[in-house]
């Protein structure tokens, strides 16, 4: 099992689910599922950059969009 520590784990989980569809080696309907998931992902941390943004609180600091470069 892969832990998704950050938005860049997603997008590689993502790309690795893509390349599996492609294959032959998951459902469809499993990489919907997926996909749909890293979805709600992406969408909570942008609840939380809105609420950061409302309540002008500059130094708020979200982890999951926090990437060492």
């Amino acid at each position: 099992m892969t832990v998704i520590n950050n938005v860049n784990d997603l997008r590689t989980e993502l790309g690795a689910v893509f390349t599996q569809l492609k294959e032959g080696d998951i459902k469809a309907k499993d990489a919907k599922e997926l996909a749909n998931l890293a979805g709600k992902m992406i969408n909570s941390a942008k609840v939380e950059l809105d609420y950061h943004a409302m309540r002008k609180d500059e130094k708020a600091k979200i982890s999951f969009l926090e990437v060492a470069s």
